[in-house]
């Protein structure tokens, strides 16, 4: 049975992780076990659950005991639930809450390459992705769109951060995901676990997304560049294809969110 209780100030050092905390904080790369991560919103709060997710504690307002969080608290058990009126919370927090539900996470080890890429025919890769509503969107497309997996370079944003998982609709605890070692050369990584690796990228030399070799690829991994710049230079030349997606009405490219989901859909295992 969770403890409902009431709060009127920050007196109660449990509290920090929703109110002083930074995201960097709440990480904890010095003592990874102890990392923490916040989800809002009965819908995210609840996938996290299922999925196996380990809650801490719950922060509400009061209307939402009964209501909107009450399948949240019935899934969280012996953890503690902090409640207060919706204009203290704001306070508190210095923002309004999503449907007016948080919950702090206890954040799961890093997953290894090897247990990400075993069984998976279609991964993405995400080279430099560094806003956080961009790599949301990007996981929300990989789980709807059939992507096994999705891998990070080191500067990547983090999955965890609450834009992300808000963003993403909880498909952050779907999808498998790991992150590169920094320096690794993850390109002849991904060819020693049998992937081909398709940059997208416009080029004289890229082939459209429809190419019937391109899309009749067994293993494939989708590589995806950061918002400004795009793939390096160096990423393009060593990945085995360079691929683009045809434009209309002098239209150049998409957002790379938006580029991922058409990706996703047409280079998906048939």
């Amino acid at each position: 049975m969770a403890r409902i209780i009431s709060v009127e100030d920050l007196s109660n050092p449990e509290l920090e992780v929703y109110t002083k905390l930074t995201e960097a904080q709440l990480r904890n790369r010095l003592e990874p076990e102890k990392g923490i991560f916040i989800a809002e919103s009965p819908k995210v709060i609840k996938t996290a659950i299922e999925a196996g997710y380990k809650p801490l504690s719950v922060l509400t307002e009061q209307r939402h005991i009964n209501g909107d969080a009450a399948e949240v608290i019935a899934m969280s058990k012996d953890i503690p639930v902090y409640t207060a009126p919706r204009e203290c919370l704001e306070k508190l927090t210095g923002f309004v809450l999503t449907r007016g539900v948080l919950c702090a996470f206890r954040r799961p080890l890093s997953s290894s390459l090897e247990s990400v890429l075993n069984g998976a025919s279609r991964v993405a890769v995400l080279e430099n992705i560094v806003d956080s509503t961009n790599l949301g969107a990007i996981f929300r497309s990989a789980a709807a769109l059939g992507i096994d997996a999705v891998l990070l370079t080191p500067s990547c944003a983090d999955p965890y951060l609450r834009r992300s998982v808000r963003v993403s609709m909880g498909t952050v605890f779907q999808v498998k995901w790991s992150r590169f070692d920094e320096d690794a050369d993850w390109i002849n990584l991904l060819h020693s676990f049998g992937f081909k690796t398709a940059a997208m990228a416009l080029s004289d030399n890229s082939v459209s997304i429809d190419n019937a070799s391109l899309m009749s690829e067994a293993k494939l991994a989708i590589v995806l560049g950061t918002e400004g710049d795009g793939l390096a230079k160096s990423t393009i030349a060593k990945c085995d294809y360079t691929v683009k997606i045809p434009m209309q009405n002098g239209v150049d490219s998409l957002n790379v969110a938006a580029a991922s989901a058409v990706a996703f859909w047409q280079l998906r295992s048939r």
